[in-house]
């Protein structure tokens, strides 16, 4: 069965509601497998960065492999400056091996100071812009780890999509996910299971017996369940963890309001 999609925002890209992190991909020894069954699968976003060690690269790989490309790009710039994000986006060109990268994103844009100067006259926001000018970016995005900031970011209308911390661990950012869909802005979330080890804390209970409601496959259906996120993005080592996560997504149940509370108040409970 096929992964359902979604509209990202105004860029008007469908993209499957299941993507891919790829910032720990190369890290395995089974990374370009990892990336290989994630495209078969059907996954159909993956998103990267320039600073991402081997991650441009190891997707690179992949394009010059595939006789077409059937899967969009995401990749940031984490310059803040007019002529660092267009060097970012002219190198990622070249490693990705793509004419077009689908969409570029300012890199954690979560201080004020942050915001202020990737949004001036010479800040990286006009680059981006002038790589899109140029046609060589489809659409600009931003990642952000502030709450004040990312509202301004959705309501500046700079942003097709902006990239968002959201889970049963941290489900603060669900009032920003309702206002960016109310601009029509795709919101893109990451850590979707948690992330700081808690996924790999989550496999030693369930090693343990564990037998509670607190799994990646229903943090999945947790994230998902929000109709303002066009998808999410957690991250793989293995192939394993991609068939896990792609059969927790198709033919999933959306959750309940009392379904997700419940999530949230185990999540809550869980420390390392």
């Amino acid at each position: 069965m096929a992964i359902n999609r979604r509209q990202l925002g105004r860029s008007g890209l469908m993209v499957t509601e299941l993507g891919l992190g790829a910032m720990d991909t190369p890290t395995s020894d089974e990374g370009a497998e990892t990336l290989r069954a994630a495209v078969d699968a059907g996954i159909n976003f993956i998103d990267t960065a320039r600073e991402y060690a081997g991650s441009e690269f190891l997707i690179g790989q992949e394009v010059r492999a595939r006789e077409s490309r059937d899967f969009l790009i995401a990749s940031k710039t984490f310059s803040h400056s007019i002529n660092g994000s267009q060097r970012d986006v002219d190198r990622s060109l070249s490693t990705l091996g793509v004419e077009q990268i689908d969409l570029y994103q300012l890199h954690d844009i979560s201080t004020p100071e942050a915001w202020r100067e990737v949004t001036s006259d010479e800040g990286a926001l006009a680059g981006l812009q002038i790589a899109q000018y140029r046609g060589l970016v489809g659409h600009i995005g931003v990642s952000c780890h502030d709450i004040d900031v990312a509202r301004e970011a959705i309501r500046s209308g700079h942003f097709s999509a902006i990239m968002l911390e959201y889970s049963a661990f941290f489900p603060e950012t669900a009032h920003l996910i309702d206002l960016a869909a109310s601009l029509d802005v795709g919101v893109i979330v990451m850590r979707p299971l948690g992330g700081s080890g808690r996924t790999s804390t989550m496999r030693g209970r369930l090693a343990e017996g564990y037998d509670g409601p607190l799994t990646a496959p229903n943090l999945l259906r947790y994230v998902l369940s929000h109709p303002g996120v066009s998808t999410a993005i957690p991250g793989a080592r293995y192939p394993s963890r991609i068939h896990e996560n792609v059969a927790a997504v198709t033919d999933y149940e959306p959750m309940d309001e009392g379904e997700r509370r419940a999530l949230e108040t185990e999540a809550a409970r869980l420390f390392f």
